[in-house]
């Protein structure tokens, strides 16, 4: 049986793109640092290379990035650290999140590593807020595939026309009613899922029965009848008013709680009888207290639904800008994270009242056309990253060029973290561009008039949304306006970076000779620090702007084919963490396919560059620039980057390098550290 030095578990909501974003980050940081690992991947489809017991009873530490439930008890005792989904989604951060949990065994030859980092950024014990999330992302993650069949379904049904359900309507069809009957069931399901498997999260099995009868009530209310004298009684025939999927996460939270409660209370009970507590008495009182509990509040708890639904619509009234506005930055905002989830959870709420309404209803109108500019704005981001990879192909690496058009796909099947890895690069201004694009999706879909009665699919449910081209239309409009700020910014950021070299082939015959008058003779071949990639007497009015000029230099030394790509990958680097150290050094680096041989450039500014974010605050005077290939991104570019910085502690060192204006000299001391 093979040991793992580390194991892993990834799980989002929807179990699409961030589970498994996260499984090749870490399994990309693993192999930079010479570990082996083994990530289980919590999808919609399912648990996919799962872990063993003998394959965690081996590992040397745990590591949980998850939104929902990963079933984390079966790690007690090991090493581990446990996160949020998208706090692995890069290779540098589950890097820290591996250093971590090595670091937590008190192994040495980690926990230095590990020391150096922000000890904010990743806690080995989760915080309140994020075992809440995780609870309720398991919820919405079971319950969104009910809401996806029974929403599709029931918008097939009418396709045979609007009312082909209804056998006293012209346009009855048999199939269609069947159709309506069966995404009918499957939607009435969505509450009771989800506050079942919130319960389930938090309290294992035994919360699974209490979380759905805390569902159904929310579902139903409270049955009263009308009694004598104008009274109010409590009538298991009555009718009630429930109070939709508030009410199914008050519950949810609630069973699974009370299973904890109940665990403790049953705790003295011999163990002979734990049979007894799985089969009759956690079943039991915990399904009589919820029950009890949720018909109680079932009053207060429709007033707060109805106010919910009441402010929703008052964003309305307040005129499509104001509620496009709001749903197109929630839902490019984080891209399938909390903000886009509670937007598309809100929307498919909506959703559900509405079919329930019935076609023709004031519900049913809002609820679709709701869901309509959700649909478009979670559509708009891939769209604009495929319209500026295509129309601004040379500001683009290859890389991202070819996941723009993937994108494509993506964006029409209602996948919207296709858009995420074009963010990270450069969140600002990528993001506020896609919540911009987004929102204009979204305002334009409400203006429209546009009516989706399918929560999921993007372009493939076109033949059941009401005024379909106007949708698409909207949509479109979003992405090109976005695409073309994004294609923008790109050329922006291209040709700033091409500053520092010659625009033209005819100012290469006058850099020439240029370069030569400066130029210290070569150093020897085996030398890793060459002199003519030192520059001294430079001057630089920002941090963009010196790392400009590395990337610049480094595709005119054939050291790198892409000077975009690796600007980007500095900048990446960059917003990890600041690289910029004390006494005016920083040792930046960049990782990318675009570098074609390991390097060192360095450079330096006596003026000292401001706007580097250092340890000490002071501006930088030398660089000592690290370029790694993509595919020896692990032993070369850790081996380079710990003598490096062991370098810097040295007083001589640093001394040296910062007070020399000799580019042979700079050259020698740093290759003499680097052996």
């Amino acid at each position: 049986m093979a040991k793992f030095d580390i194991i892993a578990a990834t799980g989002c909501p929807t179990g699409i793109a961030h589970t498994f974003m996260a499984k090749e980050a870490l399994e990309k940081a693993a192999a930079e640092r010479g570990l082996t690992i083994k990530v289980e991947t919590h999808g919609q489809v399912g648990v996919e290379n799962e872990l063993t017991k003998s394959e965690i009873a081996g590992a040397k530490a745990v590591v949980v990035a998850a939104d929902k439930d990963v079933q984390a008890e079966r790690f007690a005792g090991k090493p581990m650290v446990s996160v949020g989904v998208s706090k692995a989604l890069s290779v540098e951060a589950a890097g820290k999140l591996i250093d971590h949990a090595l670091a937590a065994k008190g192994d040495d030859t980690v926990s230095a590593a590990a020391d150096v980092e922000d000890e904010d950024e990743v806690e080995e014990k989760e915080s309140i807020g994020h075992v809440i999330y995780k609870h309720l992302m398991n919820g919405v993650s079971h319950m969104l595939v009910f809401v996806v069949a029974g929403g599709v379904l029931t918008a097939v049904s009418f396709l045979w026309g609007i009312t082909s359900f209804d056998s006293t309507a012209a346009d009855y069809n048999s199939f269609a009613a069947m159709l309506k009957i069966i995404g009918g069931i499957a939607m009435n399901l969505m509450v009771p899922v989800l506050s079942a498997y919130i319960a389930e999260s938090i309290g294992k099995r035994p919360a699974l029965v209490p979380g759905f009868v805390a569902g159904m009530i929310a579902i139903q209310g409270l049955p009263v009848v009308e009694g004598p004298n104008g009274t109010t009684l409590i009538d298991a025939g009555g009718t009630g008013v429930g109070f939709g999927f508030l009410g199914g996460i008050v519950g949810g939270f609630l069973a699974g709680y009370v299973i904890l409660l109940l665990e403790k209370v049953f705790a003295g009970l011999p163990k002979n009888l734990d049979g007894l507590k799985a089969i009759f008495l956690y079943p039991l009182f915990s399904t009589a207290i919820v029950g009890l509990v949720m018909l109680g509040i079932s009053g207060p708890m429709a007033a707060i639904n109805t106010a919910m639904m009441d402010f929703l619509k008052g964003l309305s009234a307040s005129g499509a800008v104001v509620l496009g506005l709001a749903i197109g930055c929630m839902c490019a905002f984080d891209m399938g994270g909390p903000v886009n989830k509670a937007a598309y959870v809100t929307g498919t709420a909506m959703l559900t009242e509405a079919l329930a309404a019935g076609v023709g209803t004031d519900t049913y109108n809002f609820g679709t056309n709701f869901m309509a500019a959700v649909s478009a704005a979670c559509i708009v981001p891939p769209l604009i990253t495929t319209f500026a990879v295509v129309v601004g192909k040379k500001y683009f690496s290859q890389e991202d060029h070819d996941a723009g058009v993937v994108n494509l796909i993506l964006g029409c099947t209602h996948i919207t973290e296709g858009a995420i890895p074009f963010m990270t690069k450069n969140i600002w201004p990528v993001m506020p561009i896609m919540m911009l694009g987004s929102s204009i999706a979204s305002i334009l879909t409400i203006m429209f008039n546009v009516h989706d009665p399918a929560p999921h699919g993007g372009f493939l449910v076109l033949p059941v949304v009401e005024n379909g081209p106007l949708w698409v239309l909207a949509i479109l409009i979003g992405a090109v306006v976005g695409g073309i700020l994004f294609v923008a910014f790109k050329k922006y950021d291209f040709e700033k970076n091409q500053k520092a070299t010659p625009a033209a082939s005819a100012a290469k015959s006058v850099e020439a000779p240029k370069a030569a008058a400066v130029e210290a003779p070569k150093a020897e071949a085996a030398d890793f620090v060459k002199v003519e990639n030192v520059f001294v007497a430079e001057d630089f009015a920002s941090r963009d702007e010196a790392l400009s000029f590395v990337s610049n230099q480094a595709v005119k030394a054939g050291i790198a084919g892409d000077a975009d790509a690796v600007m980007n990958a500095f900048l990446a680097r960059e917003a990890e963490g600041t690289t910029g150290m004390m006494e005016g050094f920083a040792i930046p680096h960049a990782k990318s396919d675009a570098i074609t041989e390991a390097a060192v450039i360095v450079v330096k500014d006596d003026s000292g560059v401001t706007g580097w974010d250092t340890m000490d605050g002071a501006p930088v005077n030398v660089a000592i620039a690290l370029l790694i290939p993509g595919a020896q991104a692990g032993t070369t570019h850790l081996k380079i980057l710990s003598k490096v910085a062991e370098a810097l502690m040295d007083e001589d060192f640093r001394a040296t390098v910062k007070g020399s204006t000799d580019a042979a000299e700079i050259a020698k001391t740093i290759n003499a550290r680097l052996v």
